[in-house]
């Protein structure tokens, strides 16, 4: 071996060692890892791991016999303080409007090459994409392919659109708009009619599109043949674990009036959602697809801010769990029937600690008629508000009469999407803590009931939750 030879793979060499990063021998691990410092997301309460008892605290009133007592463990979480609220959703609303104009009005993102403005496709396949509620024909635009190992190259658009993979183009979120173009687009894709000078929405047209692992299934294949699915083409893959969504995620407005055929609704009918002075009330008139689609929305763009100041990312907002939403409720009050302790609905002066039915149909006399404004009681023990009463609330669990007699005892659940050709036995899911039209029995922190995931009503909304990335937070205190 010449000289040269051995001077260059020394050079290699030295080269290797310096990114490797010695240690002086020693076993450090990598030095080029951010330091994690967890937070609490704005609008939440971190919630400690812990046990307790699950399932019924008080007498069985119903005589119902769908929950038993079970110890269950619980890893740390974090949970909204509140449901979300309409001003919250609408800001889901708003996002949904604003990429599918900009998509149509072909509001992309550029990048001069050789001076020349290219449109940046995104690496999601078209139709279904993290970057852009497409809607139409996609044989109104054209397409190329994507060198997916050439990440500086930029494509514009092609009269000769490729048939192997089509690619999105990439929104430009900053980008200008005629003001005028933009109002003419948004009543051509949102506007139904006006009715004296008021828009009629076209709901069903407000649209978003996500994909999901189905990570339970994946894993079960794993199990069962690993080399299979290492082996496996993509869209085969794709085909097998990956979920496609298409979720109207207009919240239905007229359910104050459809619930309650014989009453007279009609006003929250039409403005509980839209007017400014039901901003900070709950949410209701959402499906549970509707509720699991938020939490997508809520988590891409929560990560897409985070990517883009070069900070590690957060695990997937989420509907809880039952076990996770009565564990909350409770506040560490481990055998209280009612979040704030028991056995009773009145504090000491006589007031009512929820908004329910109380005293045989007397609704006002907690202070509210229907549902109220948020935070507009006491607290739990946690920090959480209105975990009885107000409105009734999603959780992500599969509702099934006997799930106590095989649930495991660690972080149990019992969950499954379902499909339209499923029976409806599958499309029930558990709502809990009860809301303004319900008797003190159903908001109590253990009481169980359903509505299937399909349907949405006047006294049921959601909050999200969000695992948390290790034990507890003093492990991460100096």
């Amino acid at each position: 071996m010449n000289m040269k030879k051995i001077l260059f793979l020394s050079t290699v060499v030295a080269l290797l060692s310096g990114c490797a990063g010695s240690g002086n021998g020693e076993l450090i691990g990598t030095t080029d890892r951010p330091v994690w410092n967890p937070t609490d997301p704005y609008g939440m309460v971190f919630i400690p791991q812990g046990s307790f008892l699950m399932g019924p605290s008080d007498q069985d009133v119903p005589f119902a016999n769908v929950s038993t007592n079970q110890r269950v463990s619980v890893g740390a979480f974090y949970m909204d303080k509140t449901e979300i609220t309409n001003n919250e959703y609408r800001q889901f609303e708003r996002w949904v409007v604003d990429s599918m104009i900009r998509f149509n009005l072909k509001i992309f993102e550029t990048k001069k090459v050789n001076g020349v403005d290219h449109i940046v496709l995104s690496k999601f396949k078209a139709t279904y994409s993290e970057y852009a509620t497409f809607e139409g024909n996609e044989n109104d635009f054209d397409f190329v392919e994507i060198d997916e190992d050439d990440d500086t190259t930029f494509y514009k658009y092609d009269n000769n659109p490729t048939e192997v993979t089509k690619f999105l183009p990439k929104i430009d979120w900053n980008g200008g708009f005629d003001k005028d173009e933009w109002k003419n687009k948004y009543d051509q894709l949102f506007i139904k009619t006006y009715v004296d000078g008021k828009p009629i929405k076209e709901e069903d047209n407000f649209i978003y599109r996500y994909e999901v692992l189905n990570v339970r299934v994946l894993s079960k294949a794993n199990k069962i043949n690993e080399e299979a699915i290492d082996l496996m083409d993509e869209s085969t893959y794709r085909e097998k674990f990956v979920v496609e969504k298409a979720v109207k995620m207009y919240p239905s407005t007229l359910d104050y009036q459809s619930d309650y055929a014989y009453a007279n609704n009609e006003t929250d009918a039409t403005f509980n959602y839209e007017h400014e002075a039901h901003d900070d009330y709950p949410l209701v008139g959402v499906t549970w697809e509707q509720a699991t689609a938020f939490c997508h929305w809520r988590t891409h763009i929560m990560n897409s801010y985070l990517r883009s100041h070069n900070e590690p990312i957060l695990p997937n907002f989420r509907l809880p769990t039952e076990t996770e939403w009565e564990y909350a409720a409770r506040g560490n009050l481990s055998q209280s029937p009612y979040p704030w302790g028991g056995p009773y609905t009145r504090n000491m002066r006589g007031c009512f600690l929820a908004n329910f039915k109380p005293l045989r149909g007397n609704y006002t006399a907690d202070g509210g008629l229907k549902a109220i404004k948020v935070k507009s009681y006491n607290p739990n023990n946690y920090g959480l508000y209105d975990m009885a009463g107000n409105v009734a609330e999603w959780t992500s669990t599969v509702y099934d009469e006997t799930s106590g007699s095989y649930s495991h005892d660690m972080n149990s659940d019992n969950s499954y999407v379902s499909e339209n050709s499923d029976a409806n036995v599958l499309k029930r899911k558990v709502t809990r803590g009860g809301s303004w039209k319900d008797i003190a029995y159903f908001v109590q922190t253990s009481t169980r009931t359903y509505e299937y995931d399909d349907v949405s009503t006047s006294y049921i909304g959601f909050r999200c939750v969000m695992d948390f990335l290790g034990r507890d937070k003093n492990d991460f205190q100096n």
